[in-house]
């Protein structure tokens, strides 16, 4: 299997950006969202990408969520959509999984507190990054990242990544998709 370097992103301005790392498994680096003004700083995500230059991103697949206001709503989709016109823009192949189906993964509930702890325990060297309890959304994407490396560039046998069902690989984005 080929080594990687996967970024992972939580969405949301609560959210994070991780890189992870196959060559180094003990190495991955996350940070909360860049936010200006209440709003994402797309061009710093952009910057981060296009500095650590990742084979491809994973990013949480989300919808609305009952119980939510539509302006939230409205406001998260906005986020969400800027992420994956940051990818498109970079032309990094980009996948999408569902919170249920990485959370599964790692043996994890919805609770975002738990992937917080399973992160401490995989990264313990790395605990200063997930040592705070409003570190969650840092320890979600950096999570997203590792499943990205063992799951998405894991099921390739020839060195090229797989997108998962339903997964966008930008490179292939035409404007009519989006």
């Amino acid at each position: 299997m080929k080594n990687y370097c996967v970024c992972g992103i939580d969405p949301g301005l609560s959210g994070a950006i991780a890189f992870y790392y196959s060559t180094h498994p003990n190495l991955v680096s996350s940070e909360d969202m860049p936010t200006v003004a209440g709003e994402i700083n797309c061009a710093e995500v952009a910057e981060r990408i296009r500095q650590i230059r990742p084979d491809f991103v994973i990013i949480e697949q989300v919808g609305a969520r009952p119980g939510q206001g539509v302006s939230s709503m409205f406001k998260f989709g906005k986020v969400y959509g800027s992420l994956i016109g940051v990818c498109a823009a970079l032309h990094v192949p980009t996948h999408f999984v569902t919170p249920q189906k990485w959370k599964k993964h790692f043996s994890l509930s919805s609770e975002k507190e738990k992937s917080r702890q399973r992160a401490l325990e995989l990264w313990p060297e790395r605990a200063e990054i997930f040592s705070k309890k409003k570190h969650e959304g840092r320890a979600e994407a950096a999570l997203l990242a590792l499943y990205g490396a063992k799951v998405v560039a894991g099921s390739s046998t020839d060195g090229a990544t797989r997108p998962e069902e339903g997964a966008i690989v930008s490179s292939s984005i035409s404007a009519g998709a989006l």
